[in-house]
């Protein structure tokens, strides 16, 4: 009797334990559907109002980040230590029905809101305060402890202004009048950096998403190995183009790398390129993705609302910058092929290019659009509305013609609406936090202060004033997004270049193009250690990889701030003389960083193509004679040493 009664009380333990394993399955699947409801709903939200603009801003502005909040506060959980399992706690319902409630509060009374700016009453500074906290919180949560901490301190900046020393002292401000200052104006919060987020950037990140769900991304890749593959370190190259490529379309650097990575970083590998060498390539190549025109990363959309200029103004000046570190990263994959005597893919191997062309011409249609819509002036808002719209009907049209099961069609697009949403969440909660810290140096004057000490610790010496620049860039940019590192220093540093004599999109795209450097900078280079992870290769060495790779991306800069031709500001022969010896420069940059340019180079040959680069990169005709010159002598000296090799042989 009494192993029988053990039996029955192990059978209703393992009846217990199951029946509650099915309970959290359900609740799990449950939870999974509402996600994709609200990430889904959120996408079509943001079409509708592109095309219609039913609403001001703010009201805008408060819907927007209601729906990138609590999926934040679904997904995103209060600590990595928490169990998968307990993903939502009653703490993270609370904050989602707090930044619900108040969201849909500032929508319903937005205007009243507005015209009591100045004389707000208590329940308006409570509403501020929670509000305040909630951004803070959902920053931490997406962004890790960098951004929100930042935040803080600008707050009690703006708080405790008299307590502070005399250099950086101001009158202060109360508690009722930061809060509300924060939360409940235009100027904070709902500043433009949530603007830029509620209005293009997850349309973009929806296109982007759309476009790999409907097969882009395989069109992409199979074009690029069609063109490169077959050439010396083929698949590289490939890697660069489909990076590149893909990279238009995504403007995040891990995301691109982990996306092209995971088919590129392998076949590198196979044909011969070490481990991290391969992950470093990929990496560069993906970073390059948030500086390659149409479409480039988050901060491109805000820098053309901070600079009060059409989004395609500033993909036109980035194009030559871009192009030219793209350039060196294509060039430094050849001249490592050349040293380790690699050859290509065989054409076997290879992707037809008419197939691939057969298969997927019709992704080129919508970014043709793209481009046609931004420069016939349209918004970025509208033109990648139409983009969008495009991309899903000629995709539509194909599956009807290819008689693909409409079921599966239509599918893949409800998972691109998803994903779409789901991609904007950390960037809004980035943009919501960047707006504290604008708003506290906004109402401060911090940013007039911290130029004219900017002029004052370089003498208004402008070679002193943008390595200082340089340096704040990538240490922030290592802790911080590029989207909020680009608001926080242009903000506080662009104005002090703009005052040296560099021009605005200058000094606006230096902070830019530094700003990305971050991810391929060691000891923090998020893109390197993605790329790591699928090449099985030492973080560390990936890392300083990518920074090779991408050396020109420190360069190109002081490039174009030197000689403003290069945004193509200036006339028609000076821009081309100002490209053409950027193109040699960097062309002896990338051999000399490789070690390589007929055959492998000499130390002396290397230190005499790293004067020849920095001539070269240097606008003036003395330096850019001399440079040529050296580069005349090293030629030679590779030609000649190549001939005896040959006839020894």
């Amino acid at each position: 009797m009494t192993e029988e009664l053990k039996l029955e009380e192990d059978e209703k333990v393992v009846k217990t334990v199951l029946e509650r394993f099915e309970r959290k399955r359900d609740f799990e699947k449950i939870g999974k559907i509402v996600v994709a409801v609200l990430a889904i709903a959120a996408s079509l939200y943001h079409l509708l109002y592109a095309y219609f603009h039913p609403y001001f801003a703010l009201n805008h502005r408060s819907i927007h980040v209601m729906f990138m909040f609590v999926l934040l506060f679904i997904l995103y959980p209060s600590s990595k230590k928490r169990s998968p399992r307990k993903r939502v706690s009653v703490f993270d319902v609370i904050f989602l029905a707090l930044t619900a409630g108040i969201c849909l509060w500032i929508f319903i009374n937005s205007s009243a809101i507005l015209k009591r700016a100045g004389a707000f009453v208590i329940y308006d500074v409570i509403v501020g305060i929670v509000m305040v906290l909630l951004v803070l919180e959902a920053a931490r949560r997406a962004t890790g402890w960098a951004v929100p901490a930042i935040a803080v301190i600008f707050i009690l900046y703006a708080l405790l202004g008299p307590y502070l020393p005399y250099a950086i002292a101001h009158k202060g401000y109360s508690i009722k009048r930061i809060s509300t200052y924060l939360a409940l104006s235009m100027d904070g919060i709902f500043s433009i950096p949530i603007g830029v987020s509620s209005n293009f950037i997850l349309l973009f990140i929806l296109y982007g998403a759309i476009m790999r769900k409907t097969g882009a991304g395989q069109f992409f890749t199979d074009v690029a190995f069609a063109l490169t593959g077959g050439a010396k370190g083929g698949p590289a190259k490939a890697a660069v183009v489909s990076s590149t490529f893909f990279g238009m379309i995504s403007g995040s650097s891990v995301a691109n790398t982990v996306t092209t990575g995971s088919f590129t970083i392998p076949l590198m590998k196979k044909t011969g390129y070490p481990s991290h060498f391969a992950a470093g390539i990929e990496a560069s190549a993906s970073t390059m993705g948030q500086i390659m025109p149409p479409i480039m990363g988050a901060a491109a959309f805000i820098m053309a609302e901070f600079l009060g200029i059409s989004y395609i103004s500033v993909c036109i000046a980035a194009a030559i910058p871009a192009t030219l570190s793209f350039l060196a990263t294509f060039l430094q994959v050849h001249f490592r092929a050349v040293t380790l005597g690699l050859k290509g893919l065989p054409k076997e191997s290879l992707p037809s290019i008419k197939k691939a062309l057969a298969a997927g011409w019709y992704h080129i249609f919508s970014i043709f659009l793209l481009i046609f819509f931004l420069v016939q002036n349209f918004s970025p808002e509208r033109a990648v509305f139409w983009a969008i719209v495009a991309s899903i009907v000629s995709s539509f049209i194909m599956a009807v013609v290819r008689k693909e099961p409409l079921k599966e069609f239509g599918k893949k697009i409800l998972e691109g609406l998803k994903e779409g949403s789901l991609g904007a969440v950390e960037v809004a909660a980035a943009c919501a936090a960047a707006g504290i810290i604008i708003g506290s140096i906004t109402m401060s004057g911090l940013g007039i202060k911290f130029s004219s000490y900017v002029v004052d610790a370089s003498g208004g010496n402008l070679f002193l004033a943008l390595p200082f620049t340089m340096i704040a860039c990538i240490l922030l940019g290592m802790g911080v997004p590029t989207t909020a590192q680009y608001i926080i220093i242009s903000s506080l540093v662009a104005p002090a270049l703009v005052n040296m004599g560099v021009l605005a999109i200058g000094a606006h795209l230096f902070v830019l193009y530094f700003g990305t450097r971050a991810d391929i900078t060691p000891p923090v280079a998020l893109a390197a250690y993605a790329g790591a992870g699928i090449a099985r290769s030492d973080p560390w060495k990936t890392g300083l990889s990518a920074f090779q790779l991408g050396i020109a991306g420190y360069i190109v800069p002081f490039m174009f701030v030197l000689a403003p031709e290069l945004l193509l500001i200036g006339s028609f022969p000076m821009i081309i003389l100002r490209l053409t010896t950027a193109i040699i420069g960097i062309f002896a940059l990338a051999a000399a960083v490789q070690r390589c340019w007929i055959i492998k180079a000499r130390w002396y040959e290397v230190i005499l193509l790293f004067a020849a680069a920095l001539l070269m990169i240097r606008a003036g005709w003395i330096t850019n004679i001399s440079g040529l010159g050296i580069l005349a002598v090293v030629y030679l000296m590779q030609r000649v040493r190549k001939l005896r090799i040959k006839a020894s042989a």
